[in-house]
């Protein structure tokens, strides 16, 4: 699996971004793939996840009811709808991908490069 996420920007608070993470190899249908979120200074804080079929989902505390992960297995591409965005956003987006579904980073072996969101008071 080799994980390219995009979608990243700049945008004013209360607004939206819909990130995605591709694969290029066309394998993501076999895996779990987690969102995760590192701001300068800070640690990687997980966001979402969704298991392999998109059945299980999971979200971190301070997104949920703003944020939605979903999946499209036939174009091999996890989304991240974002909305109701906060300047507490900003950060460098990150997919990963491993067989386990889990909400720990260090469970997922396969990195995407991260994309930049940048939220404006």
């Amino acid at each position: 699996v080799q994980l390219q996420a995009s979608g990243g920007g700049l945008v004013q608070a209360g607004g939206s971004l819909s990130l995605s993470c591709a694969d290029s190899e066309r394998t993501l249908s076999r895996y779990a793939v987690g969102w995760f979120r590192q701001a300068p200074g800070k640690e990687r804080e997980f966001v979402a996840a969704i298991s392999y079929s998109g059945r299980n989902i999971y979200y971190g505390d301070h997104v949920k009811g703003r944020f939605t992960i979903s999946r499209d297995n036939a174009r091999n591409t996890v989304y991240l709808q974002m909305n109701n965005l906060k300047p507490e956003d900003t950060a460098i987006y990150y997919c990963a991908a491993d067989m386990a579904f889990a909400a720990v980073a260090n469970e997922y072996d396969n990195w995407g490069q991260g994309t930049q969101v940048t939220v404006s008071s």
